[in-house]
């Protein structure tokens, strides 16, 4: 008689304890970056430039206090769970207050839980915060498998279909029957498709990003003749916007998603490869650096 063997659905605690061994490593690869040569006065036209790159280099060398950073993240309690052949991991924040919501907020690309440091605490506790304790939630932060602390995956076709489904298993092996979903780029196409298919449990929808809200396709005269002047104005700027994007900005997604391996040798030899820094910057603008300048070191890059 064949024997069934039960999933895994055990979730085991998480420590984030980085060995010293791999710093030194950092530390000694940031040392060594070899810098490229770079046009004069293209900005950021080429993508990150080398002074901006190079003070934030210097600055991850020198001041960024990794351990300070480690610390942090674990005031939070964390978990790791296996769904669907994926390693989870995933912080839980519950709530002082007894009646919270259960919320699950899912970052995108390039990201991590380590965004919502800021949000945590007023959402979990807003009492102390001068809030409404009725506001209060739950708080569940998962990685996305093959992100962060989640994977590394084993398997192709996880894309925001699967994951939403992995997400809804592991809130319902935390007991949560009913919850919201949160999310901003591929957080946003996960959270939507967990309200999409699991209406029973999800009690509402927030998103910092509409997945497809452009429009694609460049809309036709008889389309245009429908609207009112205002919605032509709306609906021909999206077009050209998106247009821009194809044009100036598509590069990394085509190559992340048609050749990542090539990708992944660069990145993971180098940690100055920064590739998602022309993202931050086209969405954020540059990141202000605190580092001094360092005329003394500079010729050593």
């Amino acid at each position: 008689m064949a024997v069934t063997i039960a999933p895994d659905e055990r979730l085991y605690p998480f420590r984030l304890d980085v060995p010293q061994g791999d710093l030194d490593d950092l530390h000694e690869r940031l040392d060594r970056t070899r810098w490229p040569d770079e046009l004069p006065e293209v900005g950021w036209a080429y993508g990150v430039p080398r002074s901006y790159l190079k003070e934030l280099v210097w600055y991850w060398r020198h001041d960024y206090d990794w351990r300070a950073a480690e610390a942090r993240l674990n005031e939070w309690p964390q978990f790791t769970t296996t769904v669907d052949g994926a390693r989870i991991h995933f912080a839980h924040i519950r709530s002082p207050e007894p009646d919270a919501t259960p919320l699950i907020i899912t970052h995108g690309w390039p990201g991590s839980i380590a965004e919502f440091t800021r949000i945590a605490s007023p959402l979990a506790d807003p009492r102390s915060h001068g809030g409404d304790p009725a506001d209060a939630f739950d708080l569940v932060l998962p990685h996305i498998p093959g992100f962060g602390l989640s994977g590394p995956t084993h398997e192709t076709g996880w894309e925001y279909r699967r994951v939403a489904a992995a997400f809804a298993e592991l809130m319902r092996r935390l007991g949560y029957q009913r919850y919201g979903t949160q999310g901003g780029d591929w957080g946003a196409a996960i959270s939507r498709e967990l309200g999409r298919t699991k209406p029973e449990q999800v009690v509402g929808v927030h998103l910092n990003l509409l997945p497809g809200a452009d429009a694609t396709a460049e809309p036709t005269a008889q389309e245009l003749a429908a609207l009112d002047p205002a919605e032509r104005d709306r609906t021909l700027a999206s077009w050209q916007r998106t247009q821009q994007w194809i044009r100036d900005r598509q590069g990394y997604a085509d190559i992340q998603s048609t050749r990542p391996q090539t990708l992944a040798y660069a990145l993971t030899d180098s940690p100055v490869g920064n590739w998602p820094g022309s993202r931050r910057n086209s969405w954020s603008g540059p990141t202000p650096i605190t580092a001094p300048k360092t005329p003394s070191t500079a010729t050593t890059y």
